[in-house]
């Protein structure tokens, strides 16, 4: 079984495929309701559930063994080959917003919380966070976690070396809109810092095509959209004019590499969606304290992340893992997790909370990040993302890579995500 604690460096939880297959042949734990034995938690990134962990494991006299993956692709695919096998996955398991469609339109596979009084936890979410915990039937599925309000992470030292502000707000003056953000970036390389503006241009076009909202990728029908949306283009074409300007790093996001570059300071920004702060401090670690601040994101604000707690009908421990994500997803739970790691809640009261609106993190630079990222998580809207988004996501990865790295133009690389997006969506 895999399990990692974060307050080791994130990069040492890059699983290979042989650590991955170890999550199949473990499966669940085995525990009662009334307490004793193992319950297997499943996650990914950072969800900031160290001290609520030790605190449900005193309260009901179990053990919880999080086996956590930190890039969300490999843990999408890993839970995918369990669900489909029906066996192999946690107890209680975290399913990525991007691809609750997906997951969701197997509804027999998870157990429906209205049959355990999920009903009476909706006031707990924010509406549409609320509603994309449902399947198509109205069952109640999962229960939100995080929401991924963004902001933008700069290299203060960079910044510096470079010539260009660094307090938050002239830093956000800067580049009220992507265009703004080129062209600074072009300032910046220009300065010859021997780092890079950006790292990859993949985690942009996430951010992007975030503030873009409506349905990039396939209508609620179903159907490939891509072509006949013109946000998604105009998405894909912002950041690969970001490759085109020569800002980019070409470090693929999560390989060891671009968590090498966070902790050497070989690039200058990156998206940061409430969730990826604490990927930041847990990966760059000690050394990395007062090296980065946040500021605005150019452009509107978006929602790009946030995760919900699903309980697999193939576990033994039904009852208890239905209380353990109750627990996690409550408020209160939310709001220990926002004060562990920063993923900002999904539940109105929390983010109405002090403890969120009047923080500051140390670590960068105390930014006043509850205040940059509640501002705007009470009017979030949701990009729909369709029962395919994994696969597109996978296709538009590539293709994004291969522009920055010199070996498609921004049209065949379009052309490209098109073909392969007709392919897993079967219009092709």
């Amino acid at each position: 079984m895999f399990k990692r604690r974060r307050g080791a460096n994130v990069a040492t939880a890059m699983l290979g495929g042989g650590a991955l297959l170890l999550a199949t042949a473990c499966g669940g734990g085995g525990t009662d309701s009334e307490g004793g034995g193992t319950l297997v938690l499943d996650t990914f990134g950072v969800p900031g559930y160290d001290a609520l962990i030790k605190q449900f494991e005193e309260e009901n006299g179990v053990t919880i063994e999080e086996r956590n993956v930190t890039d969300v692709a490999n843990y999408t695919q890993q839970l995918q080959q369990n669900i489909a096998a029906g066996s192999g996955a946690g107890d209680v398991v975290m399913v990525e917003e991007a691809n609750v469609a997906q997951f969701y339109a197997q509804p027999d596979q998870f157990v429906d919380l209205n049959d355990h009084g999920g009903a009476e936890l909706e006031d707990n979410f924010l509406g549409w966070k609320w509603d994309q915990g449902h399947g198509a039937d109205g069952q109640l599925l999962g229960l939100g976690t995080d929401i991924g309000s963004m902001g933008m992470c700069y290299n203060v030292p960079l910044f510096e070396q470079a010539g260009l502000p660094t307090e938050p707000a002239e830093v956000a003056d800067q580049w009220p809109t992507w265009d703004d953000f080129i062209s600074t970036g072009e300032t910046f390389m220009e300065a010859e810092t021997g780092a890079s503006f950006v790292s990859t241009i993949q985690p942009y076009f996430k951010a992007v095509l975030a503030q873009k909202g409506g349905e990039p990728y396939q209508n609620r029908e179903g159907d490939l959209v891509l072509e006949q949306n013109d946000s998604t283009r105009e998405s894909y074409e912002t950041v690969t004019a970001m490759a085109d300007a020569g800002l980019s790093g070409s470090l693929p996001i999560w390989s060891e590499e671009w968590n090498a570059g966070i902790q050497n300071n070989s690039f200058a920004t990156l998206p940061c969606p409430a969730w990826m702060l604490g990927h930041i401090e847990s990966t760059a670690g000690d050394e990395g304290n007062g090296q980065w601040n946040v500021a605005s994101v150019p452009g509107e604000g978006g929602n790009w992340g946030g995760s919900f707690l699903s309980v697999p009908s193939q576990g033994e421990n039904q009852e208890m893992a239905i209380k353990l994500a109750k627990f996690l997803t409550s408020p209160d739970g939310q709001l220990a997790a926002w004060e562990e790691a920063n993923v900002l809640p999904s539940s109105p009261s929390a983010l109405e909370d002090p403890k969120v609106t009047e923080f500051t993190r140390p670590y960068f630079n105390d930014a006043p990040v509850g205040e940059i990222y509640s501002t705007t998580a009470m009017e979030l809207e949701p990009v729909y993302y369709g029962p395919d988004t994994q696969a597109i996501d996978n296709a538009f990865t590539s293709a994004l890579q291969s522009v920055e790295q010199g070996q498609a133009s921004s049209d065949e690389g379009w052309n490209t995500v098109v073909e392969e997006a007709g392919r897993a969506t079967g219009e092709g």
